[in-house]
């Protein structure tokens, strides 16, 4: 899958996402509600700002974005 997430970055990429692509849909983000690093990930969950939550994940590796429902 290609995902495409929106972001707002200075000093590295990927500091704080800000919309994303969901099937053939942009959703903007109105609110990070947690957010992690794993050795290879930052990962954010996210409120949209029609109310759906999701966890975006970029793999610092391949430089890649997942995006799950939950």
């Amino acid at each position: 899958m290609n995902d495409q997430v929106f972001c707002q970055s200075s000093s590295e990429y990927a500091e704080r996402p800000t919309a994303f692509e969901w099937e053939g849909n942009r959703l903007e983000i109105a609110k990070i509600l947690n957010r992690w690093r794993t050795p290879q990930k930052k990962v954010f969950q996210v409120l949209t700002t029609d109310e759906r939550l999701f966890v975006l994940g970029y793999n610092e590796t391949t430089e890649s974005w997942e995006i799950d429902q939950e």
